[in-house]
């Protein structure tokens, strides 16, 4: 018996059931791309929204280093859900919450934090230190805070209106306008590990000036300090222009 047309296309849905084929174009479990929202991996995540900023592994970028753990000791859970949703006024972080206009959800934000403590973490490295807390005490006083400026940063920052220390200079309109109080507050508490072994990076609070740990006092006071040198217009007058504004 010969098979026409009709006969064979009616075979080829169980040819293709027994060779274990699928209909063109129909998705497969593996096709499917998650919704935003139900991304859960820490790694995706922090890829996708800190990554560029804070580096690849939470180190050797241009803004904070989460993997400093003394920088983990310092801040709680709750400050840093804050700040990853909500943003840090007066400096480049951005709001990632949904509820502040971002993209995360509550529960991604949960999921960053859970996964910054569980990689970088490691445990109250704080203990016994009497380390300045996080949040400022008081509000400092900006007289004290040149002093203390010129004790314990001027060596690596230089002095205002001379050329910069081997670090930068902190002073400069320009680097002020993108920080702000906080910002300040917890670099010269956590400091800033080195990328490399000959790098020794920016000293926490015990470092500053040797067997004389910075206070909490001294902290508020350069903060202070170095706020006062914010200029109003950040980056005026330009060099360009004789210096007109």
């Amino acid at each position: 018996m010969r098979c026409g047309p009709t006969a064979s296309a009616s075979l080829l849905p169980g040819l293709l059931l027994l060779g274990g084929c699928h209909w063109p174009g129909r998705p497969q479990p593996d096709d499917v791309v998650p919704r935003p929202q139900a991304v859960m991996s820490f790694d995706k995540l922090y890829a996708e929204n800190c990554a560029g900023c804070h580096g690849v592994n939470g180190k050797n970028g241009a803004a904070t280093n989460l993997a400093n753990p003394v920088y983990q000791a310092l801040v709680d859970d709750a400050t840093l859900r804050d700040v990853i949703s909500n943003g840090e006024k007066g400096t480049l972080m951005p709001a990632f919450g949904e509820s502040a206009g971002g993209n995360l959800t509550e529960a991604q934000v949960n999921a960053i934090v859970n996964g910054m403590r569980a990689r970088w973490s490691k445990g109250d490295v704080l203990a016994g230190q009497n380390a300045p807390p996080y949040k400022a005490s008081q509000a400092g006083n900006a007289e004290d805070g040149k002093h203390v400026y010129w004790m314990a940063c001027a060596r690596c920052h230089g002095t205002p209106g001379r050329k910069p220390g081997p670090a930068g200079s902190i002073t400069e309109g320009s680097f002020l306008a993108l920080v702000n109080p906080q910002m300040i507050r917890t670099t010269v508490i956590a400091g800033w590990p080195g990328v490399s072994s000959s790098d020794m990076g920016h000293p926490d609070w015990r470092g500053y000036v040797q067997g004389h740990p910075l206070t909490d006092s001294d902290v508020n006071d350069v903060t202070a300090w170095l706020m006062a040198q914010r200029p109003a217009l950040p980056g005026q007058p330009y060099p360009d222009n004789g210096g007109k504004q």
